[in-house]
């Protein structure tokens, strides 16, 4: 227990992530489109933009910590690994359930249009994160030199921030299927394809790694200090070259090199600012860190809220029609947010009490849930 409670400031940035996730889905399914052309709301959506890089960089990061321990289990292939790459798996089932045309495989395959299946295909941030880990975890299983491993991080991060701006606009659809092809770059639609995102994932694993080092030689703080620093030299870097590059219309941010770097740099800084913070006032359990460790139900249980047709065959987004000002999506994000905390906070203290049903319980969901898909008409 206290291993894990030295690693709050992780959770702590993963929850806040994620409340901030519900506001950046609350505004962008609910806000007048007039609002959106407003100078004040160019500035919200570049901090609503760290979220994705913040989820993925902190899933990285807690991957390295999760299989420090266990890595001879792992290569024996059993009910560990199993356990593991299960967990993974179930990230990419939630991906690609969140953007089901019809919660009916059959009515998928006879009704569904070429637009709607190409966005099923689509990737977006879940994808990301489970291919992402699907590729460190097979690598620490066959990479048996630690050296080496962290060699493979370190050198992944590169080439996937020095290639992405060469294979952003490549239709990879002339090469590849199509549910592989959405993976490389969002010609088709992808909000998180791989290049320039992945990125972050591989950042947030190698970060993890000098922490550890630093950690333990004892130098936690001076390393936290460090990162800090130069994470934000690299943010206000970034942020000026961004500045003047895009004055030349033809310039695409999002697979340049310093869009990573300022995003990264901020991310980096806020995990040191929870690190700071835990430090300070302890290890205190909260309902960010509630909702932080029920990061996958979270995730989907507010986006159905959202944009699944529960509410008299219509979604909240059908419902609202874009018509919010400014406070009702404040009141909105408020309310849903409250919700996503109580239902964290249920499940979570079901778990504690009950832990040998919960994963029963979930089991039994979701495997109800996939029965359903493929047997309803």
């Amino acid at each position: 227990m206290e291993a894990k409670k030295r690693f709050t400031f992780i959770d702590l940035l993963k929850g806040w992530a994620l409340i901030v996730m519900i506001e950046v889905h609350v505004v962008n399914a609910f806000i007048l489109p007039e609002l959106k052309i407003t100078s004040w709301f160019s500035v919200l959506n570049f901090i609503n933009g760290l979220v994705a890089p913040s989820f993925t960089f902190i899933s990285g990061f807690a991957f390295i910590i999760s299989s420090k321990n266990n890595i001879e289990e792992l290569r024996k292939f059993g009910s560990k690994f199993w356990k593991k790459l299960s967990r993974i798996l179930l990230i990419f089932l939630i991906g690609y359930g969140l953007h089901m045309p019809e919660f009916s495989f059959q009515n998928i395959i006879h009704y569904a249009s070429y637009e709607e299946i190409v966005k099923w295909y689509n990737v977006d941030v879940l994808q990301c994160i489970g291919f992402s880990l699907l590729v460190l975890f097979f690598a620490r299983i066959f990479i048996k030199s630690d050296k080496h491993y962290n060699y493979f991080i370190l050198i992944t991060t590169i080439l996937i921030i020095a290639i992405s701006p060469f294979i952003w606009n490549t239709d990879f659809a002339n090469y590849v299927p199509m549910p592989i092809a959405c993976y490389f770059n969002g010609v088709h639609g992808s909000f998180f394809p791989l290049f320039p995102w992945m990125g972050f994932l591989f950042a947030g694993a190698y970060a993890c790694i000098l922490y550890m080092k630093f950690r333990k030689e004892e130098k936690e703080e001076y390393f936290i200090n460090k990162m800090m620093l130069f994470s934000g030299i690299a943010f206000i870097v970034s942020f000026i070259v961004l500045s003047f590059l895009q004055l030349d219309p033809r310039f695409e941010i999002k697979p340049n090199p310093f869009f990573f770097f300022e995003r990264l740099g901020l991310v980096m800084v806020a995990l040191g600012l929870c690190w700071l913070y835990v430090k300070k006032a302890g290890e205190n359990i909260s309902f960010v860190t509630d909702v932080s460790r029920e990061s996958l139900l979270i995730y989907f249980l507010h986006l159905q809220v959202i944009y699944r047709k529960i509410w008299w065959h219509r979604s909240m987004v059908d419902l609202i029609d874009f018509k919010f000002g400014v406070m009702e999506c404040i009141y909105a994000s408020l309310i849903l947010i409250a919700a996503m905390v109580t239902v964290a906070k249920l499940w979570g203290r079901f778990k504690v009490q009950y832990p040998k049903v919960s994963p029963v319980v979930s089991r039994a969901v979701i495997t109800a849930l996939v029965i359903l898909f493929f047997y309803l008409t």
